[in-house]
């Protein structure tokens, strides 16, 4: 992170009261760990009162685990949880959020593409929001990885009804009480959305702050790959199931809930215009081959 500013953005916001959890899944990130860490704890202390950092080593074969490892002995406001295989995103965050002891959670890609330094522009809404979501202004990835991303969002909005501009954006902090009450399943990438969906169907509110994002200059990404991309499209259907039966924690949210038959509509609606979408598209074809 050499190239970017060594002074913290937004320096004189007081700091964020009470404790804050950081929580940084990693897997085979050997090459951006470190950089992350410390860049962490250079940032943090004028941003919150108090923090600790938890990495979750998730399954990797590259000396992530190890490196971790030292990161803690030199510090004792880092802890690490190893899962021995990798079990995925949503697993790993799931861990994270269970070491977590602050009243705050915070999470965080370990890629170096985010700036911790930019909780700075989050923090005066902390105090006000169950959730401040962070939303990349300018996205630093492959095109393929955009047209995806755009097309997820959009498709995630329609069936779940998620507010949010940039669901999967891996900047955001939460209440601690919220995230303990709110029981998340997904192992793989979908549960940025799982998330987002429960804690709107328990009535929590969500501001969003842009942040910034940056190129990966190390490792190798594995979100847009095809195996993570066709079970995330498995969880989506694993997803919409679940919340049609699930009952939000009550009395966690500081909004109204969302309703269940919500989700039923905006799926009626959305397997209409897929259908009538195909059934022009067949006329279409059929007619100019006459």
């Amino acid at each position: 992170m050499n190239e970017r500013a060594a002074k913290v953005q937004g320096a004189g916001v007081l700091p964020i009261r009470g404790s804050l959890s950081l929580v940084l899944p990693a897997y085979n990130e050997a090459e951006n760990l470190e950089a992350v860490v410390r860049r962490s704890l250079e940032v943090l202390p004028s941003l919150v009162e108090a923090f600790e950092i938890v990495i979750v080593d998730d399954g990797s074969r590259d000396g992530t685990g190890e490196i971790a490892e030292r990161l803690a002995r030199d510090d004792p406001r880092v802890r690490v949880v190893h899962h021995p295989v990798n079990r995925g995103y949503g697993a790993a965050l799931r861990s994270g959020f269970a070491a977590a002891q602050g009243d705050l959670i915070m999470f965080m890609d370990a890629d170096q593409q985010f700036d911790p330094a930019d909780l700075a522009h989050l923090a005066p809404f902390v105090p006000h929001a169950d959730i401040v979501a962070g939303y990349r202004v300018r996205r630093r990835d492959p095109w393929q990885r955009l047209v995806y991303a755009a097309i997820f969002n959009v498709a995630m909005r329609l069936l779940f009804g998620i507010a949010v501009r940039d669901i999967d954006c891996a900047f955001k902090v939460l209440r601690g009480d919220l995230v303990r009450a709110i029981d998340l399943r997904m192992n793989g990438a979908l549960v940025n959305t799982e998330l987002l969906a429960k804690a709107q169907r328990a009535g929590a509110t969500i501001v969003e702050v842009g942040v910034r994002h940056y190129p990966r200059l190390s490792g190798e990404p594995s979100g847009g790959s095809l195996r993570v991309i066709l079970r995330a499209m498995r969880e989506v259907a694993q997803l919409w199931w679940q919340l049609l039966w699930y009952q939000p924690p009550r009395g966690v949210g500081r909004g109204r809930p969302q309703p269940r038959s919500s989700q039923v509509m905006r799926a009626v609606v959305l397997v209409t215009l897929v259908l009538s979408a195909s059934w022009w598209l067949v006329r279409r074809f059929f007619q100019g081959n006459r």
